[in-house]
């Protein structure tokens, strides 16, 4: 009798031992497996940027982003070149400093085959000069300035021509050169230079037309110091680009998302008082 009571109590403890070990199998994947190994990453984009006004947008919306999960690292550059010949080769994720027309020439002339993502905002292109104060005071063989790069070049070249200094062979030719020139009343001598450099040799000329973001860069005022500018209405607003390989991931959509939102609309109106205008 008691042999048999003892080995039902055995059997009893044996069983209740199986199920206790078999309830924490159950449960140690619910704890530790389950919602922390699906807890999402952080994930770290890094984007090339000129510094004025691309890398400042860039650092606008950096906190929002670190809440979505995407640290964004931010790397400045002084040119036009190495941004995208890096995002190229997958030293950055992307870029963030130039408009559609120019990366059809870079994608077209370097073999690359990087793509629009966003369009952010509009730079209008303005002339300046140190020596003068209207188009009108532009003396006859005056030295103007211009964008060595075959976009913002023909593109300058087409602000002179709405202007009256010079007249082209077809209007507004995105890719004009000085080739392109058929008249030229004042015999205004064009000389080309790095984009970047005009604004530091801009004492050199009578007349130079530089890009916003450089000009910015240097302490000028398109609004108040521009002897005249591009309508606000052109086309060539700046670009989030990347990769096909990346375009579509779910960090770079947060990135684009962002750069278009009201709240970058708004830091953009109030920042730069309508020298750096939204294109959404």
């Amino acid at each position: 009798m008691k042999k048999g009571l003892f080995a039902i109590l055995s059997l009893i403890l044996v069983v209740a031992l199986a199920a206790c070990g078999s309830k924490s199998a159950d449960e140690k994947p619910a704890a530790g497996g389950g919602d922390k190994g699906t807890e999402a990453k952080p994930v770290t984009l890094t984007v090339g940027a000129t510094a004025v006004p691309h890398a400042e947008i860039l650092k606008h919306i950096q906190p929002a982003l670190e809440k979505e999960g995407v640290k964004l690292e931010i790397k400045e550059f002084s040119d036009y070149v190495q941004p995208n010949v890096q995002t190229f080769q997958k030293q950055l994720d992307a870029n963030f400093f130039q408009h559609k027309p120019y990366l059809d020439d870079e994608n077209s002339t370097r073999k690359m085959d990087l793509v629009p993502v966003v369009a952010v905002h509009v730079e209008p292109l303005g002339a300046y000069s140190k020596k003068h104060k209207s188009v009108n005071e532009i003396p006859d063989g005056a030295v103007v300035g211009i964008p060595n790069d075959k976009t913002n070049g023909g593109r300058a070249l087409s602000l002179l021509e709405k202007n009256g200094l010079i007249k082209l062979k077809e209007a507004n030719m995105i890719q004009a050169t000085v080739k392109d020139i058929v008249e030229n009343p004042k015999n205004i001598k064009i000389k080309e230079s790095d984009a970047a450099m005009l604004p530091r040799q801009l004492a050199e000329f009578d007349l130079a037309v530089i890009n916003t973001n450089y000009a910015l860069d240097a302490g000028i005022d398109p609004l108040k110091d521009a002897l005249f500018m591009e309508d606000k209405d052109n086309p060539y607003a700046n670009i989030l680009v990347a990769r096909p390989d990346n375009k579509d991931s779910d960090a770079i959509k947060k990135l684009a998302a962002a750069l278009a939102s009201d709240d970058v609309k708004k830091f953009l109106e109030d920042q730069y008082k309508g020298a750096v205008i939204p294109a959404f």
